[in-house]
């Protein structure tokens, strides 16, 4: 790869790995004060598993700076600008039932998984370091996806068996 290609490479990268960065802080903060204001069935064990994805968000998010800076880039100073780097949607809980904010999660971690899936094929065979975190990374949000989908089947399950009780 000659300079100007790695340097376009490097500064691509680091674009998108900003943008990824801005997404983990929002996400963060959609699960964390999504848990807090969670109304509905299975509150109280719905909040402890939104607020260890919280945790985990956040836990990318220091991955992703460290590689960021690993690349000699700069990660988005201000929190003001991840708006402007996102392209995963924050969703606020302005309807705090429990399968409004479920959904809401369940599209944030799809958006996350298809950042991530992007970061993979970009690096694969380039940059073993940043392939190697965006694979743990996308490992964690598949999970993700997968508990939001199980507590959503539940509570469906839950509503039907509530309507074959009314009957």
């Amino acid at each position: 790869m000659t300079l100007l290609l790695k340097s376009s490479y490097v500064e691509k990268l680091l674009a998108m790995l900003n943008s990824a960065l801005a997404e983990e802080w929002l996400a963060y903060y959609q699960y964390w004060i999504g848990a807090r204001m969670l109304e509905g069935p299975m509150r109280s064990e719905i909040e402890p598993e939104l607020l260890l994805h919280a945790t985990q968000e956040l836990g990318h998010a220091v991955l992703v700076v460290d590689r960021i800076l690993q690349l000699g880039g700069t990660p988005i100073l201000d929190p003001k600008k991840w708006y402007d780097h996102a392209e995963c949607d924050y969703e606020a809980p302005v309807d705090p039932y429990v399968e409004v904010v479920l959904e809401q999660n369940l599209r944030g971690e799809r958006c996350a998984i298809q950042r991530y899936n992007e970061i993979a094929e970009f690096t694969y065979g380039k940059d073993h370091a940043t392939y190697q975190m965006a694979t743990q990374i996308l490992n964690d949000e598949l999970e993700h996806e997968h508990d939001i989908q199980d507590f959503l089947t539940d509570i469906a399950r839950l509503k039907d068996d509530i309507r074959k009780l009314r009957l």
